[in-house]
C-alpha cells in the first residue's frame, strides 16, 4: 500500500509546500485517491530538486535517495501501470489542451502545468529557430566579404597534412573522445564554423569545456555581423549580451572588452561592438514587487538583432522560455556555455537537453547537406554529413562544440583528469590523481598516508597567506583570486558554513586573521566591529545591489588603501579596484569556502574540492568536473574513495521532455 502523505512528510519525503500541494488539490476536485495526491505531492518535490516534472516510471522501479543519505525503496509505490490507470481517471490530470493542474504525457511523466507550459513553449520556439530555411539570414550575407572576415580573423582552412602531425590531445580536445580515424584527424576549425553558422541561423548553440576559445569566437562573430552592417550602408546591429548572474554578466564584459582590442579589423568595426552585458532578468525589465514578471515578452520584444546568452548551462527552464519568448523574430539568438558542467540551481537542464548531451560526440558533430556545402565554399571546412533521417528538426545544424582546449596541454594531468570525470570513468580518474609523477593533481584521503587534516591547514596556509599583512587591496584581491576551497553543500560536515568558520580558525592561529576583528555579519551584511574592514577577510556579496552595481556572486576583500580609507574593495576591470564603505555592502558572507555552484564563470590558480564524509544525491560527475576545470594550474581533492567513485559514476538525471520533443 502506498505510504499516506503524513508517514511521507514525517519520513522528510515531502515538505510541508509538497504536502499542502496534495491537500489542496484534494479539496479542489474532492480527490479521495492517495495514488493521485502522493503522486502531485512528488511532481512539486520533482520540480524543487530540479526536476521539470516526475518521472513515473523511474520512481516506481529505482530507490529514492534523499539527501540525509536515507533510501526510499521503490516497492513502496504503486505498479506503474497502477499508477497510470489512477492518474488517467482523475480530474486533476490531463494530456495537456484541457486545463488540469497536473499533466500527464504519454511517457509516464507528471508536469505541474505550468511547467509543461514551459517545456511545450521552449520546444516549440526552438523548433521554430531551428527549422527556419534562414535563406532570408543567408541572404543579408555579402559572402565574398564574409570569406575575407573570416579569414583574417581565423586564419586560413587546416589541411589534412598539417592537421595529422597535431598531437592527439589537441586535435580531438581534451573533453572528447581522440580521434579515431584519418577523417577525423583532419578536422574543421570548430571557432570557425560556429562564427558561419551563427551569422547564418536565426538560432545557434556553441558549447565548449574551458580554455575552448567560446568567448574570443563570440568576439569574432559580433565582428563579422558589425562588418556586414556598416558594408551594406546601414546602422550597427543592434547586440544584447546577456548572463544568468551579474558576476557572469560582469566578466562577459570583461572578457569582449579585451578581446576585441586585438581584432584585426577597423575601429569603427571596434567601436561598435557592445561590450556591456547585463543579466536576463535586468535585460528582460522585471516590473517591481516580482522576480518572474518583465517588460518585455512576445508583445514587447527585446530591441535587438543578435542576443548572446553566455554561462547557458546555468539559466533554468522558465527563465529560458521567457528569454525566448522576448526575443524578436527577426534576430539571431546564440547560447554559450559548457554542456558538462552543472545545471540550473532552478528546474531544468536547457543547454544540455538542447546539446542532446547523452549523445556520442561523432554522432551529435555532423550536419546536413546543405550546410556541409555552405561551410565548405565559405571557408573549406570539411563537415562530416549526417544521415537525412536524423536532420528532423533541423536542430543539429545548430550546434557547434568546441572541444580544442587552449588552457591545458595535451599532456595536462587536470585536462586528463576534467577528460575522465566527464566520461565518467572513475578509475581513470583514481589514477591520475594517484600519480606521484603529476603534481598538478592531488587526493588527499582520510585515514591515508598523508595527515589530511595537516595537510588541509598547510594548503589554507599557503593559499590565503598572501590576502594578508601589509598589502594594497589590489594585491589581496589578486591573491585572492589564486586560490580558492570549493565544497559541494552549504551545510553540514564540509559544508560551506562550517568550512569557513575552520579556515577562518586556521588562519587566526597562524597569526593571519586579526584576533581583534570581528569578521562577523548580521542579516544586513554590514559588518560588526571597527576593525572588521582591515581584517582582510574576504567576503562574496550575496544579493544584487543595482545601485553599486554589485552582484550576487561577486567578490572582494575586506582592507584599508595606501591613505588608509577603510572598506570593501573589488575589482574594477581594467581600472583596478573600487572601494564601497561597508555600511552599504549589501547582504554577504566570508568566502574562504565557496560551493562548486557559486564558482561557474570562474577560474583560480589552485582550487581545493571538499567532499562530504559520504555519498549523496548533490554529488555528480557534473559537480566533480565543474570543480576541476575552475583550476588552470592545480587541483586537489579532499574526500573518501567510495565517495569520489560515488560521485563520478553518477550523472545528473534530470528528469525532462524537452530533450525527447527536440529531438524525437
Amino acid at each position: 500500500m502506498i505510504p499516506s502523505l503524513e508517514a511521507l512528510a514525517r519520513d522528510g519525503v515531502l515538505s510541508y509546500l509538497d504536502r499542502h500541494f496534495a491537500l489542496t488539490l484534494e479539496r479542489i476536485a474532492s480527490e479521495s485517491s492517495q495514488e493521485v495526491l502522493v503522486a502531485a505531492a512528488l511532481a512539486s518535490r520533482a520540480v524543487r530538486g530540479g526536476h521539470v516534472c516526475l518521472d513515473l516510471a523511474r520512481i516506481a522501479r529505482e530507490p529514492l535517495l534523499l539527501d540525509s543519505g536515507e533510501v526510499i525503496e521503490a516497492e513502496r509505490w504503486p505498479a506503474i501501470d497502477d499508477w497510470r490507470s489512477r492518474l488517467n481517471a482523475s480530474p486533476l490530470v490531463g494530456e495537456g489542451p484541457s486545463v488540469t493542474p497536473l499533466v500527464l504525457d504519454a511517457d509516464d511523466r507528471l508536469y505541474l502545468r505550468r511547467y509543461w507550459q514551459y517545456q511545450e513553449e521552449l520546444a516549440a520556439g526552438i523548433a521554430a529557430r531551428a527549422q527556419a530555411t534562414d535563406t532570408a539570414t543567408e541572404a543579408e550575407l555579402d559572402d565574398a566579404l564574409l570569406r575575407d572576415g573570416l579569414e583574417r580573423l581565423f586564419g586560413l582552412p587546416v589541411v589534412s597534412a598539417a592537421a595529422a602531425a597535431v598531437e592527439p590531445g589537441e586535435q580531438a580536445g581534451l573533453f572528447d573522445p581522440p580521434a579515431t580515424s584519418a577523417q577525423d584527424a583532419s578536422a574543421p576549425d570548430w571557432q570557425r564554423v560556429a562564427a558561419i553558422l551563427a551569422l547564418g541561423r536565426r538560432f545557434c548553440v556553441i558549447s565548449g569545456g574551458p580554455g575552448t576559445g567560446k568567448t574570443s569566437t563570440v568576439v569574432k562573430i559580433l565582428a563579422l555581423l558589425v562588418e556586414q552592417a556598416l558594408h551594406s550602408g546601414g546602422p550597427a546591429p543592434r547586440i544584447a549580451l546577456v548572463a544568468p548572474t551579474g558576476k557572469a554578466a560582469a566578466a562577459l564584459s570583461d572578457s569582449i572588452r579585451r578581446a576585441k582590442a586585438g581584432l584585426p579589423c577597423s575601429d569603427a568595426v571596434k567601436q561598435a561592438i557592445c561590450e556591456e552585458a547585463s543579466t536576463i532578468h535586468r535585460c528582460l525589465g522585471v516590473r517591481p514587487g516580482s522576480t518572474m514578471r518583465f517588460r518585455h515578452d512576445a508583445g514587447s520584444p527585446i530591441a535587438a538583432d543578435l542576443v548572446l546568452v553566455d554561462e547557458a548551462s546555468m539559466v533554468d527552464l522558465s527563465l529560458m522560455t521567457r528569454l525566448f519568448r522576448a526575443v524578436p523574430p527577426h534576430a539571431r539568438l546564440v547560447l554559450l556555455g559548457d554542456q558538462h558542467q552543472l545545471a540550473s540551481v532552478e528546474a531544468g537542464s536547457v543547454l544540455g537537453d538542447v546539446c542532446n548531451a547523452e549523445a556520442s560526440p561523432a554522432s551529435s558533430s555532423a550536419y546536413s547537406p546543405a550546410v556541409v556545402e555552405r561551410v565548405a565554399a565559405l571557408s573549406g571546412d570539411a563537415l562530416p554529413a549526417a544521415a537525412a533521417a536524423s536532420q528532423k528538426s533541423g536542430l543539429r545544424d545548430c550546434i557547434v562544440r568546441l572541444t580544442k582546449s587552449y588552457r591545458y596541454a595535451s599532456s595536462s594531468a587536470i585536462g586528463d583528469l576534467a577528460q575522465a570525470v566527464n566520461a565518467g570513468d572513475a578509475d581513470a580518474a583514481l589514477q591520475v590523481l594517484g600519480d606521484p609523477g603529476r603534481p598538478e593533481v592531488s587526493w588527499v584521503e582520510p585515514g591515508g598516508a598523508v595527515d589530511s587534516e595537516q595537510s588541509f591547514r598547510d594548503s589554507v596556509l599557503e593559499g590565503y597567506r598572501g590576502c594578508f599583512g601589509d598589502k594594497e587591496p589590489g594585491e589581496r584581491l589578486q591573491a585572492l583570486g589564486a586560490y580558492r576551497v570549493l565544497c559541494t553543500h552549504r551545510r553540514g560536515a564540509g559544508g560551506v558554513e562550517l568550512l569557513n568558520q575552520r579556515i577562518e580558525f586556521v588562519l587566526r592561529a597562524a597569526g593571519l586573521l586579526d584576533e581583534s576583528a570581528d569578521t562577523r555579519s548580521d542579516g544586513s551584511g554590514a559588518s560588526r566591529g571597527a576593525d572588521s574592514v582591515a581584517s582582510g577577510r574576504p567576503v562574496m556579496v550575496t544579493r544584487n545591489d543595482y545601485e553599486l552595481e554589485l552582484f550576487n556572486g561577486d567578490v572582494g576583500v575586506m582592507a584599508r588603501d595606501a591613505r588608509g580609507a577603510a572598506g570593501v574593495f573589488f575589482p574594477a576591470g581594467d581600472a583596478g579596484v573600487r572601494r564601497i564603505a561597508a555600511a552599504r555592502l549589501p547582504a554577504h558572507e566570508s568566502v574562504y569556502a565557496m560551493t562548486v555552484h557559486k564558482s561557474q564563470g570562474s577560474e583560480f590558480d589552485s582550487v581545493v574540492l571538499v567532499l562530504p564524509e559520504r555519498a549523496s544525491p548533490v554529488l555528480s560527475r557534473e559537480l566533480v568536473y565543474t570543480a576541476v576545470t575552475r583550476a588552470r594550474s592545480r587541483v586537489a581533492i579532499y574526500g573518501g574513495r567510495e565517495v569520489l567513485r560515488s560521485a563520478i559514476e553518477q550523472r545528473i538525471a534530470r528528469a525532462s521532455g524537452l530533450r525527447d520533443a527536440l529531438w524525437g
